[in-house]
């Protein structure tokens, strides 16, 4: 019996129905589309098998399921090394086309390259798309087509581009659902995959209070953060959508999700950043790592309340107040002379909103190594940095509950610490 004809839509990071700029084109096409989720082993047999943010694709994976079935349709959910996952799906279906959205990480983009020439072996067109960008890649860059490296003339750029085009043109997919393959695929339990349920969950999204975002931003106990970067990191939510609203709502809002895609910019541009300081002058910096120190750091025991708070808050939810997690770094960086990749390391381990390229730029422009850094000489004093954001220690009792027992004494006296780290950087620059 000869084989349908279909598309697949591969669902990655962009966990919606709703405009999805490759599932409307996949939608669009002349074959009926199966949507695909792909559990990659080779990202997975890394992660802790209680892994919140596998619980939270899988959550969300199971409401677009429902959506589907409610048309008589389903995803499609396989579990294994993406290559040998399509080598499987060739054999199984007659797929005529394949659909994506890019991915800007290097792994994501070898990935991305072996399946389109696998595709290609298999006479099938490759198709990929922007989606979880407004602007990729060099769209926006110097006028001699390199890359920008500081952020405030990219972020000039950036707007007055995004305002000749605005607002930017949003896909309606459901229009066109009566093309999904008409099928019953069995959808996996978390168990089935091989993890296990988390205490810690990804909350919802709010956005009423960014309005006075930035009034209220940097003071971790009036909680007036988003908590939206998870759903922008796995796609549950539209950057198009969220940017034609912020705009209208708060300019420090809307830069931050301009800071969002100058990072992914210098990741795509200069990917040694993942392993490398952008600054290489800084290669020569002799860091302690002193893992005693690093244990005592991610605990959250160091002695300093504001970056003991965070790294509890970390530890317990899988989140960090932004101000916070600028004080939690620069301690880790200045204060311990730990290398900025142990930072990162733990960080990506623990944050449910972990993304490469905003993890790597934060972590080294705390450690004044990347882009556009905080200078070296730059050394966060905690203690002043509780006195002016939290003065009143709303949010570090929150997360110490002893602290008003008689707290622990700091691990490193801050003068002592700053002077050393000032001396070391100063040693270590390569000139």
């Amino acid at each position: 019996m000869t084989k349908q004809e279909v598309s697949i839509f591969w669902f990655r990071r962009d966990l919606r129905l709703d405009d999805n700029v490759a599932l409307y084109h996949a939608l669009h096409s002349k074959y009926p589309v199966i949507p695909l989720f792909i559990f990659d082993t080779d990202i997975l047999n890394s992660l802790p098998k209680n892994d919140a943010r596998v619980g939270f694709i899988h959550e969300s994976l199971r409401k677009l399921n429902t959506k589907l079935n409610a048309i008589e349709s389903s995803i499609l959910i396989k579990k294994g090394t993406t290559t040998e996952v399509w080598k499987s799906l060739f054999e199984e279906f007659a797929v005529s086309e394949v659909f994506f959205n890019k991915d800007y990480e290097p792994y994501a983009i070898k990935r991305d390259l072996a399946i389109t020439a696998l595709a290609k072996e298999n006479n099938a067109l490759c198709f990929s798309f922007k989606d979880q960008v407004i602007f990729e890649e060099l769209e926006i860059s110097k006028a001699d087509g390199l890359p920008y490296t500081i952020y405030t003339p990219y972020k000039n750029k950036w707007l007055e581009k995004y305002k000749s085009m605005a607002p930017l043109l949003e896909y309606d997919a459901e229009s066109y659902f009566s093309n999904f393959h008409k099928s019953n695929f069995d959808f996996p339990t978390l168990q089935q995959i091989g993890f296990e349920e988390s205490n810690i969950k990804v909350q919802l999204y709010n956005l009423t209070q960014i309005s006075n975002y930035d009034e209220t931003r940097d003071f971790p106990a009036i909680d007036s953060t988003s908590y939206l970067s998870p759903h922008l990191r796995f796609g549950t939510e539209s950057i198009r959508k969220l940017v034609n609203w912020a705009v209208h709502k708060n300019d420090v809002f809307l830069s931050e999700l301009i800071w969002r895609e100058f990072f992914m910019q210098i990741l795509f541009s200069f990917p040694k950043v993942v392993s490398h300081n952008f600054k290489s002058a800084y290669d020569g910096i002799q860091w302690r790592n002193n893992e005693e120190d690093f244990k005592r750091w991610c605990a959250g025991t160091t002695g300093y309340p504001m970056v003991d708070a965070g790294m509890r808050q970390l530890n317990a939810t899988g989140y960090m107040h932004n101000r916070v997690r600028m004080v939690v770094a620069s301690f880790l960086c200045k204060h311990l002379l730990i290398n900025w990749q142990w930072g990162e390391a733990y960080f990506a381990e623990k944050l449910l909103d972990y993304d490469l390229s905003a993890n790597v730029g934060n972590w080294q422009w705390a450690a004044g190594t990347g882009c556009d850094a905080a200078p070296y000489f730059r050394v966060f004093n905690p203690d002043i940095q509780l006195k002016k954001f939290d003065k009143n220690g709303i949010y570090i009792r929150k997360w110490i509950p002893e602290f008003d027992l008689g707290y622990a004494k700091p691990m490193v006296e801050h003068a002592f610490a700053r002077d050393r780290a000032i001396a070391t950087y100063k040693a270590g620059i390569l000139r």
